[in-house]
């Protein structure tokens, strides 16, 4: 596969400061795209900008909380303003809370409402928004879902909910957006994040058990591993592929 299929292409990528947004920009932007980081403070993301630059790609730093109606509009009508076009949206934005154990007898709402708002309602809200755009350029709308939201998780019943809701979204859209050209698909990673990072510093014993029960070994990186994949379902090498799931896992998750 040609490793620049992104060339001339312009992609936002939302949560995009670290972990697997930061490793699909980095990707994107070694295939060549204008790379639209979307973050909630961009002042703080100046080495995400840099890393981008670095691999070959333009970056255009975002304020994008995708919680804010206003904002998220503001950095697609901003990504266009400059560059005149969107090729895809990968909305892999998460709560901060996302890894916050609970059960249904002792939840809150106010986890609820974090959660469907920074994944859920976004999903939707992204979509509206960047439709049109993506019309005109035959484009791709990629969500990154969970294994969670596909086999479920006692611990983290919210966020199995809103990421199984995502693959709802995508099914949905793929058929609605199929006859204007746009592909929509999801992929459900297993990879290294801040999240698990701390982990491993505090408890790498665990870390070792997770690793362990993945087939090739490891955990994923978010640059090397989930990123080209992504780079594939928003490049027009994936053209005829859209309302997919797919599970990059190093194996993990083979009966998903």
């Amino acid at each position: 596969m040609n490793t620049r299929v992104l060339d001339g292409q312009v992609v936002l990528v939302t949560g995009a400061a670290a972990g697997v947004g930061r490793g699909v920009a980095v990707a994107m932007a070694r295939a060549g795209a204008v790379v639209g980081i979307g973050v909630r403070r961009p002042e703080a993301a100046a080495d995400v900008a840099d890393e981008v630059r670095d691999a070959g790609g333009t970056p255009v730093l975002l304020r994008c909380d995708v919680t804010n109606t206003a904002q998220s509009a503001d950095a697609i009508g901003q990504l266009v303003a400059e560059h005149g076009r969107l090729d895809a949206l990968v909305h892999n934005a998460v709560s901060n809370r996302s890894s916050e154990p609970t059960d249904f007898e002792n939840a809150s709402l106010d986890l609820w409402e974090e959660h469907a708002s920074v994944t859920v309602r976004a999903t939707w809200r992204l979509a509206v928004q960047a439709h049109a755009h993506l019309k005109v350029t035959q484009g791709a709308y990629l969500l990154m879902t969970s294994p969670a939201g596909i086999e479920g998780s006692a611990p983290l019943p919210f966020y199995s909910a809103v990421k199984a809701a995502q693959r709802g979204f995508v099914r949905a859209l793929a058929r609605e957006w199929g006859p204007d050209g746009i592909r929509v698909n999801s992929i459900a990673p297993l990879a290294i994040s801040p999240a698990l990072e701390n982990l491993k510093a505090t408890d790498p014993e665990r870390v070792a058990r997770i690793e362990g029960l993945v087939p090739l070994g490891r955990l994923g990186d978010p640059g090397t591993d989930i990123g080209p994949p992504s780079v594939f379902l928003c490049s027009q090498e994936a053209r005829y592929v859209t309302g997919q799931t797919l599970v990059v896992s190093g194996g993990r998750f083979t009966s998903l």
